[in-house]
């Protein structure tokens, strides 16, 4: 007859029926159900957390901690002159919406910066979180405009961080 899908079987031994623990002692594993005599191992309940040696000072704790890392920090999705001009035309408005719209900075970059790379032929008007002076100085050379969008941080610089 042949070898159909309906009659193929796995090779002799490959199967194995799954061990059932604490069913008595007919199954080879009954009384401690194979988890040995006294002690952790044989105890009911949640297992050893991760990373747990028996009462040693687990690995993570013995190693060397290194460097710092500061909650503070102020990311920028950095955009050049260049790559502005060579995306938006003469007298167009430029700001971080239109820019993460064009795939120049990630969606989910909440700041923008405009970096001096490049050259601008043209005048654009640009609002951004922040800019770097040879990115100012080439816009208004240019004959376009700069406009600061105020971020927390700015807007408490300009109120002069009083905590009225």
């Amino acid at each position: 007859m042949g070898t159909t899908l309906s009659t193929l079987k796995p090779p002799a031994g490959a199967k194995h029926n799954r061990k059932r623990l604490g069913r008595g002692q007919g199954t080879g594993q009954g009384t401690t159900a194979g988890r040995g005599q006294k002690g952790q191992g044989s105890r009911s309940g949640p297992d050893l957390g991760r990373g747990f040696e028996g009462g040693q000072m687990p690995l993570q704790r013995r190693m060397p901690k290194r460097g710092f890392k500061n909650i503070f920090r102020v990311e920028y999705a950095a955009v050049n002159l260049g790559a502005l001009a060579q995306r938006f035309g003469a007298g167009e408005v430029v700001d971080p919406d239109a820019i993460r719209a064009k795939g120049m900075a990630p969606r989910k970059a909440k700041l923008v910066k405009v970096l001096g790379n490049g050259e601008l032929p043209h005048a654009l008007t640009v609002k951004a979180h922040a800019f770097s002076k040879s990115a100012v100085e080439k816009i208004q050379a240019a004959g376009g405009k700069v406009e600061v969008i105020a971020t927390k941080k700015t807007a408490k610089a300009e109120s002069g961080g009083s905590k009225e």
